[in-house]
């Protein structure tokens, strides 16, 4: 066993947030310099410039890279090996997301969902565990707007529907969506499961880079699929149409039932935050 003191969670957490704030993922900021280059010239590509420009300025300058920071999501993968001492695990997530974007003069964007009053600090966070082999601990965090957080969507297609009832989707989502999630998009999409498992995976999706595929060949090529198609909408870079309307795609699946096939589509903005630790 080994022992692991929650406030090291918390110092993890802290430090990811206020990374995850000011600064778009690497594969984000690749596949950016890509579409780009890929673009015409017109009011897409003058837009993808100035996405481009804007990450630029909050890195340097160590600013928040969009307005929105976000609900703070932290994923937690943890040895069964691992004995946690301190502070219950949740309390020391929740203070290193409060510290963080206190110190890091992030938007408090978090509100009770009836009346509406601000939690004023931007906790709880949405904490998701899952129990993995080893001693240690892998720390995801990933700031998620609600532009885009409001197109997702999630389904439960009939079996038969298959392969083509999935990829018609995850492109019905985006193009349902049009310009409000601030294209180019980044699209998470969960399969199989059950109802809030398929949510999950779609939201464990977005934590992979940007361009890697899955390891299953058939869900690789829904991916590719996916992709090509939602990039044959012409929505474009904020609406502008364009070649590039989706950075990626990314599918995680699971096992489902028989009778079922649950397919969850999260839209991610073109400003992709997520930083990973490991304690």
């Amino acid at each position: 066993m080994r022992t692991i003191d929650t406030s090291t969670v918390e110092e993890a957490v802290y430090r990811a947030a206020l990374r995850a704030g000011v600064s778009l993922t690497a594969s984000c900021r690749s596949a950016l310099d890509k579409a780009y280059a890929a673009e015409d010239e017109g009011a897409a590509k003058f837009a993808l410039g100035k996405l481009i420009e804007n990450s630029n300025v909050a890195r340097e300058k160590v600013m928040p890279v969009c307005q929105d920071t976000g609900m703070a999501v932290v994923l937690l993968e943890i040895g069964s090996e691992v004995f946690f001492e301190g502070a219950p695990l949740p309390e020391a997530v929740n203070s290193g997301v409060r510290r963080a974007y206190s110190d890091g003069y992030f938007r408090k964007s978090v509100c009770d969902p009836i009346t509406r009053k601000n939690t004023a600090d931007n906790t709880p966070a949405a904490i998701h565990t899952e129990i993995v082999a080893g001693d240690r601990v892998k720390l995801t965090f990933m700031p998620k707007g609600f532009g885009s957080e409001n197109m997702s969507a999630l389904y439960m297609l009939k079996p038969a529907q298959g392969t083509e009832g999935i990829i018609d989707a995850i492109v019905n989502t985006v193009k349902s969506a049009g310009s409000r999630p601030c294209p180019p998009v980044y699209v998470g999409v969960g399969i199989g499961g059950t109802f809030d498992g398929c949510a999950f995976l779609a939201k464990k999706a977005l934590t992979r880079d940007i361009g890697t595929r899955s390891g299953r060949a058939d869900i690789a090529r829904i991916e590719e699929r996916a992709l090509e198609r939602i990039n044959g909408l012409n929505i474009g870079c904020q609406g502008f149409h364009g070649k590039v309307t989706a950075l990626g795609v990314s599918c995680e699946w699971a096992p489902t039932h028989i009778a079922g096939l649950p397919v969850a589509v999260n839209i991610q903005c073109h400003c992709v935050r997520c930083v990973k630790e490991e304690i």
